[in-house]
């Protein structure tokens, strides 16, 4: 993330990237903030791990299925309203998570939460598409994609190291408030631009049939088939970090919280780097190698590794997500027909893979913890296998696609 943003295309404002990244990584860090603090929430709440864990596919899973209403929705009134709206929910539901009385509560409000923010980040990717041709927004959207990585870096560290000083109550507050100040600059600034609208807006009948053709054609079912494998792999796996680095090591919240600033640092650091990578020389190779990378740190953690190189295996974790889901997106903006349904559709199928990921690795757990990493490489392992020859075709952009915009 140290190299400037790439000259904006016309129609595109030079604030357009730093602020959508700021908002991607303020709203990822307040989603991965909790997972560190499960078992000091467990306590405050007088509950089990186990159920208040519950509030993260509470989060995730509503989160996925929204985005198939703000998807449509953007392409009808523009993309501007939509991400300004669901910034207001963001910034006013997160701080009332503050005042939550019980663990009921607390994951009613994380899925209502999930409800009015899933409108943010999935729609500034529909409107990079908008913006940036096919050969140039592997780099926009790696900015994008390294600020959501940053986000789950610092806010998996922050909430263990900060929730001991201030209170899980003063982490909500506190994500509230950078909330309303990006609320703010997003509202008065025109940094997101006003997208044109149809003439006629499609009857609810043809945004349904195409979700449908989106879903019949090769590419795209295969892509939001690995965009659910990838989700579910790597959420399965860091969602019970905490608790792995708790049960193994015997960690406090400080300790999980610095082992775990190492997921995110590659995608902070290397986000654009990969997206170059993808537009220069296709996404055919990155795409199974970093599934791979992801099931060979999966099956690294189920052994009885010592803590460094436990840290280093959940920072190389993160990066095989870099490689792979920032590529799939880039693929799902050049899907055929409206590409706010296209991205809707992917981030309903990368969030509920992250619930579904979560809730997989809870049922395993009584099991163990190697038994259910173990598990999740294995199959992410056959996964990748797989993925060599499904996306062959995906190689450089061709002329048609250069072409797309």
């Amino acid at each position: 993330m140290s190299n400037p943003p790439s000259p904006a295309p016309q129609g595109a404002p030079r604030a357009l990237l730093p602020l959508l990244t700021a908002a991607a990584f303020w709203i990822f860090a307040q989603a991965f903030m909790i997972a560190p603090v499960l078992p000091q929430l467990a306590k405050e709440f007088d509950t089990s791990a186990g159920t208040v864990g519950l509030s993260v596919p509470a989060y995730l899973v509503p989160y996925g299925v929204m985005t198939l209403v703000w998807g449509p929705l953007s392409d009808r009134i523009g993309r501007r309203p939509v991400i300004i709206a669901s910034l207001a929910a963001f910034t006013a539901l997160t701080a009332a998570t503050a005042f939550a009385g019980g663990v009921e509560g607390f994951i009613g409000l994380r899925l209502a939460t999930a409800v009015g923010t899933s409108g943010v980040v999935p729609i500034s990717l529909a409107l990079i598409g908008d913006l940036f041709p096919y050969t140039q927004r592997g780099r926009a959207l790696g900015w994008l994609f390294g600020g959501m990585a940053g986000g789950i870096a610092v806010g998996s560290t922050a909430g263990a190291v900060a929730e001991p000083l201030i209170g899980w109550q003063g982490l909500f507050l506190a994500t509230g408030a950078g909330g309303l100040l990006l609320l703010v600059a997003s509202a008065a600034t025109g940094a997101i631009p006003v997208t044109p609208r149809p003439a006629t807006a499609p009857p609810v009948r043809a945004v349904a049939a195409g979700y449908l053709a989106l879903l019949r054609s090769v590419r795209g079912r295969r892509t939001y088939t690995y965009v659910l494998i990838n989700a579910v792999l790597h959420s399965g796996v860091y969602t019970w970090l905490g608790l792995y680095l708790q049960q193994r090591f015997a960690l406090g919240p400080v300790g999980i919280g610095l082992v775990l600033l190492g997921y995110g640092v590659p995608g902070f650091l290397l986000g654009t780097l990969v997206g170059r990578v993808a537009d220069r020389y296709g996404r055919a190779r990155l795409i199974p190698a970093g599934v791979a990378v992801g099931a060979a740190c999966a099956l690294l953690l189920a052994a009885p590794l010592p803590l460094v190189a436990v840290a280093l295996a959940v920072a190389v974790l993160s990066l095989g997500y870099d490689m792979t889901q920032p590529p799939l997106g880039g693929i799902v903006t050049d899907l055929p027909g409206n590409r706010g349904q296209a991205m809707g559709l992917n981030v309903f199928t990368l969030f509920t893979g992250f619930g579904l990921g979560a809730l997989a690795f809870q049922a395993l757990l009584p099991a163990g913890f190697t038994t259910a990493l173990t598990a999740f490489g294995l199959l992410a392992l056959l996964a990748a296998t797989l993925a060599v020859p499904l996306f062959r075709d995906e190689r450089a952009p061709a002329p048609a696609e250069a072409a797309h915009t």
